[in-house]
């Protein structure tokens, strides 16, 4: 049996990989701060200049304010399709874009996100084209 939300918070982990999805894709700051553990773990695949692991949000927060300036504010989730739970980890399949570095980026993607006490505590993200993704972000 799922349990009820309470004082408006989601009720389960799909709910809260939800909100987290559409906070991300309308800016929602304030919801992402509920939604993202200050201890985060972020670990940004590739080789490009945001690749590697950054823990907390005192890292992830710059990065993906320069990822932000990098896109010109267009980098984007586009469409999030799928959400699946096995205990403390999401899998949400979904679809990014955005235009850098001379580079129209559209591709798939799987964002993995483990949740804990209602909070985002470690996201591990996938593209469809990694050395597309390399190259739009750059060095």
């Amino acid at each position: 049996m799922q349990a009820a939300a309470t004082h408006g918070q989601p009720a389960n982990n799909i709910d809260i990989a939800k909100a987290y999805i559409t906070a991300v894709q309308t800016g929602d700051q304030a919801t992402l701060g509920r939604l993202i553990s200050p201890d985060v773990l972020w670990h940004q695949p590739g080789n490009h200049q945001f690749s590697g692991s950054h823990r907390g949000m005192a890292q992830v927060g710059p990065m993906l304010g320069k990822m932000m300036e990098v896109s010109q504010g267009t980098f984007a989730i586009t469409r999030a399709d799928h959400y699946m739970a096995n205990g403390d980890w999401l899998a949400i399949t979904l679809e990014f874009a955005g235009q850098a570095n001379g580079i129209q980026l559209k591709q798939p993607g799987v964002d993995l996100l483990r949740i804990e006490g209602g909070q985002v505590v470690e996201v591990r993200l996938f593209s469809g084209d990694q050395a597309q993704e390399d190259a739009f972000w750059g060095r």
